[in-house]
């Protein structure tokens, strides 16, 4: 599992202060693609997620072409994350069954167990108020109460994944908080952190602007 070129800690410290907002504007300056999700519901959505992913691909439940027994999220969970679990966030791709409820309380305890900062996901998930007492942090498209195993199985570990229209490479740097989720490519991760500081210090810079404007000055912003 490649780590991306900066650090779990490094990007934690350089990221503290920024939003989902300040990453989108700089993933904008640097790249064309669509990088973010808007919509997303948290049972603590004052908590930031932060961190390279690892991914799960969930696909129709069909006992006949995939062993139940084989294809169970514990085992996927354990393919995915591998022996470096601490710091990463879990990606679970619904493939279109956004209204099916990938995970619960009991299963995304390994979430916890393991250190990780959370999970991001185009499903639902269960049991928030379970999910609020861990201390990752949890997005998703909603809660649900019906366990969502006879309509979808976890299929894949650690493959490109698609939420939303928006794709998502083991290892790239997922941050997530109040207003949406933004993905960034492991490659460009320090550089776009970078340029995300560079951009609210050019906001600074308006915002004093506007601020000494006076009324016959033109508004250039």
């Amino acid at each position: 599992m490649d780590e991306p070129p900066i650090g779990i800690a490094e990007l934690r410290t350089l990221a503290a202060d920024l939003t989902a907002a300040d990453l989108v504007d700089a993933m904008g300056r640097m790249h064309r693609h669509r990088c973010h999700i808007l919509d997303l519901v948290s049972p603590t959505p004052g908590r930031v997620l932060l961190g390279p992913c690892v991914t799960i691909s969930f696909f129709p439940t069909c006992a006949a072409a995939r062993d139940p027994e084989q294809y169970t999220f514990g085992r996927l969970f354990h393919d995915a994350v591998g022996d470096d679990a601490e710091g990463r966030v879990l990606v679970l791709a619904s493939n279109g069954h956004d209204d099916t409820s990938l995970a619960g309380g009991v299963k995304l305890s390994r979430v916890a167990d393991h250190g990780m900062a959370g999970v991001l996901t185009d499903g639902r998930l269960r049991d928030f108020g379970e999910l609020a007492r861990y201390d990752a942090a949890f997005y998703c498209n909603g809660e649900a109460t019906q366990w969502g195993g006879a309509v979808v199985t976890p299929f894949l570990a650690n493959v490109p994944v698609v939420l939303r229209g928006v794709a998502f490479f083991p290892g790239d740097v997922v941050f997530a908080d109040g207003s949406g989720a933004v993905v960034i490519p492991r490659v460009d991760a320090r550089e776009v952190v970078e340029e995300a500081h560079r951009v609210n210090a050019e906001d600074r810079e308006s915002l004093q602007q506007i601020r000494s404007e006076s009324a016959d000055e033109p508004y250039d912003l």
